[in-house]
């Protein structure tokens, strides 16, 4: 089904080229998805739109200009990941989750909706505290997620995705521990 023209392979730096065989595959092999893959994003997708919706406190809950930074960088980083595993979703032929689940908060990180509406009361160095101690956990379920998909994923866009999260999630984990133990008591 090709023109029939040749189709070179290159060899090691130094070495010659090739001819490929026909019917030979070149390149790598596609690894395919498995359900861990579909699970970390699906996951994910609404884990992120809560971290958006804290982000979206805090212009008008705070002045302090960590937090506002903070924010800025998680809806920076968080925002095209939700695009991106939207994507590959609907490519699978799967939808995106509609909203996110306030329930346990302890698996991974997750607030629930009482801690939620007590972010949303709260003001100053208040909601500085706050704000901090539940994007802290947050970001740590996260990680573990991530480390899941790392562990058990196959699709390469996903595992990228979850080193990204990884490696980001935990800068911004330390410095929001710091963060917050600068905060006045």
């Amino acid at each position: 089904m090709g023109t029939g023209a040749p189709v070179i392979v290159p060899g090691s730096p130094g070495a010659p080229g090739r001819t490929a065989t026909p019917g030979e595959r070149v390149g790598q092999t596609p690894v395919p998805t498995v359900a861990s893959d579909v699970r970390f994003a699906e996951a994910m997708i609404p884990h992120h739109r809560q971290a958006l919706e804290m982000t979206s406190l805090v212009n008008d809950r705070t002045t302090t200009a960590s937090i506002r930074s903070f924010a800025r960088s998680i809806t920076a980083a968080q925002t095209p990941e939700i695009k991106a595993m939207t994507g590959w979703l609907t490519e699978l032929g799967r939808s995106a989750p509609a909203s996110h689940a306030h329930g346990d908060a302890t698996g991974y990180g997750m607030a629930s909706e009482a801690e939620l509406n007590a972010l949303r009361g709260a003001k100053g160095a208040a909601f500085d505290r706050m704000f901090l101690q539940l994007m802290t956990r947050h970001h740590q379920g996260a990680v573990k997620m991530a480390g899941e998909e790392l562990a058990t994923g196959r699709d390469q866009r996903m595992r990228m995705l979850a080193k990204d999260v990884y490696s980001g999630q935990s800068i911004e984990i330390a410095r929001m521990t710091e963060a917050l133990e600068s905060l006045p008591a």
